[in-house]
């Protein structure tokens, strides 16, 4: 995914989860029956939501990956407030040395390792209670969008891992490099 890619992607997380909620400033209800059906809903019933299907068609997914954004929009209905300067992994991580974060290292490790749409609508339902209900929309919906990919899986959680313990800029960035063809370099 390139960059442009994830912006838009974050860009339509957020426009999706803004419609969502109530802006009682502006006299704006939201939508509390989708948020409170898909806050009690498992994967399955949140497909059947028709504001599911919407954020599907508006990010562009195949059939294949019709689950994912059920956990997205289960998730992201658990979330009261956006936080878009600070990535989910950072906030739950250690805030400076010798602390511990919100997710304590096991948890998070623990984390690391979930798969499965139905086990990681769990756990990230519970770190964004941990986080008091307040994430960024955009990195999350990202995240939860590439963390079962069979291709872009590994490199989220590798992300997060850096993101966690505030070492970001130093997380590996970019496409990986494809391996080169053995049989051109042998034959050179």
């Amino acid at each position: 995914m390139t960059n442009d890619e994830a912006k838009k992607t974050r860009e339509i997380a957020r426009r999706w989860w803004t419609a969502l909620q109530p802006a009682r400033e502006r006299g704006y209800r939201g939508d509390p029956g989708a948020l409170a059906r898909l806050r009690r809903a498992s994967l399955i019933d949140a497909m059947t939501e028709p504001v599911t299907v919407r954020l599907h068609r508006e990010l562009g997914l195949t059939r294949q990956t019709f689950s994912r954004a059920a956990l997205v929009a289960c998730v992201l209905a658990h979330v009261r407030e956006d936080e878009p300067r600070l990535k989910v992994a950072r906030a739950a991580g250690p805030q400076s040395s010798g602390e511990t974060g919100v997710l304590s290292a096991l948890r998070f490790r623990r984390l690391l390792n979930m798969r499965g749409e139905e086990d990681c609508s769990i756990a990230f339902r519970r770190l964004a209670a941990l986080l008091g209900k307040k994430v960024n929309i955009g990195d999350l919906a990202q995240s939860l969008l590439e963390w079962n990919d069979e291709e872009k899986g590994d490199r989220c959680r590798t992300r997060w891992a850096f993101d966690y313990y505030d070492a970001g800029f130093a997380a590996p960035d970019g496409e990986p490099k494809a391996a080169k063809d053995t049989k051109t370099e042998t034959a050179a």
